[in-house]
């Protein structure tokens, strides 16, 4: 193989907006909104509702929240959880979305038929420590029913400072029950590129989002583990939500020949234009990519554009499905308006909008990959019945101790398994899981499951294949 280096792409950056998330995902041009007066016939009806309103009503009213309300109304008219109005604070949380780092508990959501789902939790934030996983339904906020909330609405209640606790009650699917998780905020820093060697040349390079240095971070980190002795990559982008559309495209350009597609943009009136490959001095080295569902909008666009321009394959699961393109305008008074512009398509011009990009291999994780955290502030022992204690003892079988039972009933079994659990962890041995025993419990599930990740091994595999053959 040729030795290489990667160049960084030189492209004119345009500033780029987030989605209705916690977290950088859609993308678009951002300006100044017109502040001309407006005459119009249509907004008659609006003006004389708020003259009512403002000279009628029993009280006072705040005309800014009239106003924002009015606006509010029109957006939620649109039906389209991409869209959304912030007022002035809202906007200011909006924009720290894609700064450095931001306090909270690093997790992606957005707003589906009235509640608010998580599409993905930040690698290493509270949320991925604390069990959250993508289709995860929040349906309150320290016991405040956010049912019918935008989710910048959502965001506001969520976000907080450092060192703080925030307890959100989750409906996970297949889950009959409630979960409740509670989260200490933190500060979530905005890395997105970790690489590392695995065997025989292979390297696995995670992306888990698209920020303002993402490009920089993952040539830097790609001519390290080329150092390294790098003959394959698997590219993870697991989990990723998205994020800038200019990180997108340089990133595809480094796999995507020269002049070849990455993608279509489509209008409302139907009129398409190409996006092509900017050209790098790209390796000719195997490239596999791992998908989720957790993977979305602009890592969609970088796995269509390496599959179907590039050959490249893809392993894991379908991804999220977000296939439109939102515009952030900021209004005078530091308050925004994000709107749905347009629709994206593959290089072939398919529309994976709802319907997701499906791999060519179909590989899931363990059952176990997908159990929500234990609480450690509750004691779970002898005698006691609990959904904690049916996952505690499917934890406890995931690591090689059997508890006899997977009910959700703590019986001297279950309590025989936590004390040779406890005794191998160097524990105190009293068959209650709770505090230290809880957190080593789910810490030797997360080392279980990162030595058995079924997706980076077919990965893996499929690399080594096409390495034997060169």
């Amino acid at each position: 193989m040729k030795n290489f280096h990667f160049v960084m792409l030189v492209f004119a950056i345009v500033f780029l907006s987030v989605g209705v998330t916690a977290f950088a995902l859609a993308f678009g041009n951002e300006k100044a909104v017109d502040q001309g007066a407006f005459d119009r016939k249509e907004f008659e009806k609006l003006y004389a509702a708020f003259d009512t309103l403002n000279n009628g009503y029993f009280q006072e009213v705040d005309q800014d929240k009239l106003v924002n309300g009015a606006i509010n109304g029109m957006v939620d008219a649109l039906d389209d959880p991409y869209s959304d109005y912030m007022t002035v604070d809202e906007a200011k949380s909006f924009h720290q979305s894609i700064s450095s780092s931001f306090e909270g508990i690093g997790a992606e959501i957005q707003e589906q038929g009235g509640f608010i789902v998580i599409v993905t939790p930040i690698k290493g934030s509270p949320a991925e420590k604390a069990g959250l996983k993508p289709n995860d339904k929040v349906l309150s906020v320290d016991g405040k029913s956010i049912q019918g909330m935008s989710a910048t609405e959502a965001v506001t209640l969520i976000r907080g400072k450092k060192g703080t606790k925030v307890e959100l009650s989750i409906q996970r699917p297949g889950m009959e029950e409630a979960l409740s998780v509670p989260i200490i905020r933190d500060t979530i820093p905005i890395e997105t590129v970790y690489g590392e060697m695995l065997e025989d040349g292979i390297a696995k390079v995670q992306i888990t989002s698209f920020s303002e240095n993402t490009t920089k971070e993952l040539i830097e980190t790609l001519n390290e583990l080329q150092g390294q002795g790098m003959k394959g990559i698997v590219l993870d982008l697991r989990h990723n939500p998205g994020g800038l559309l200019e990180r997108a495209i340089e990133i595809s350009s480094l796999f995507v020949p020269e002049g070849k597609n990455i993608f279509q943009v489509e209008d409302r009136n139907g009129n398409r234009k190409e996006v092509k490959s900017k050209g790098s001095k790209s390796p000719n080295i195997p490239l596999v990519v791992v998908i989720d569902k957790g993977s979305a909008s602009a890592s969609e666009i970088l796995a269509g554009a390496v599959k179907e321009s590039a050959n490249v394959t893809l392993v894991g699961e379908k991804s999220f499905g977000k296939g439109t393109v939102q515009r952030a305008e900021d209004f005078a008074d530091g308050s925004n308006l994000k709107f749905t512009t347009e629709k994206w398509l593959t290089p072939n011009g398919n529309w994976i909008h709802k319907k997701g990009i499906n791999p060519d291999y179909e590989v899931t994780l363990p059952d176990y990959a997908s159990l929500p955290v234990i609480d450690p502030d509750q004691e779970l022992k002898l005698s006691s019945s609990s959904p904690q204690v049916k996952v505690a003892q499917q934890m406890l079988k995931a690591i090689g101790f059997d508890p006899g039972r997977e009910d959700g009933f703590f019986d001297e079994q279950t309590k025989s398994a936590v004390e040779k659990f406890q005794a191998a962890e160097n524990l105190e041995v009293d068959g209650v899981l709770a505090g230290s025993s809880t957190v080593k419990l789910m810490e030797n599930v997360r080392e279980m499951l990162n030595k058995n990740d079924t997706q980076i091994q077919k990965a893996s595999e499929i690399l080594k294949q096409q390495l034997g053959n060169k």
